[in-house]
């Protein structure tokens, strides 16, 4: 079982940073895949980053190819989202999902432990 939490979120300008925090429970944390995904209202859950355990791949969702950086530390038990040159359209809940082998990164059916999500709005 893991057990994840996002902070980090909050209201900036477009053009700014934030940076979100997934911290997970467990031993075997870094053992786990890690992905961010985001939903804004009304819309599908759309896939934004993710990282294998060791870090070795990283992968990024078209929409934020240059602008965010996913990383970890597994001392901290900790995947971290490092997001730049903020867009109004960046708006959304962020979720971190976690999983020991995913078959597909991208895909959410693909995780099976999930956190609540942290709030993003970017404005104009």
């Amino acid at each position: 079982q893991v057990q994840l939490a996002e902070s980090g979120g909050g209201l900036v300008q477009a053009g700014g940073s934030l940076r979100l925090s997934c911290v997970g429970s467990g031993r075997t944390f870094s053992s786990y895949a890690v992905s961010w995904f985001r939903q804004a209202p009304g819309q599908a859950r759309e896939f934004v980053a993710a990282i294998s355990g060791s870090s070795r791949s990283i992968y990024y969702g078209d929409a934020v190819k240059g602008r965010f950086t996913i990383s970890r530390d597994n001392a901290k038990n900790s995947v971290y989202l490092q997001m730049s040159s903020l867009k109004p359209e960046d708006t959304a809940v962020y979720v971190c999902a976690a999983d020991s082998d995913p078959p597909g990164w991208s895909h959410p059916n693909n995780y099976h432990y999930w956190g609540q999500g942290t709030q993003v709005t970017v404005s104009s």
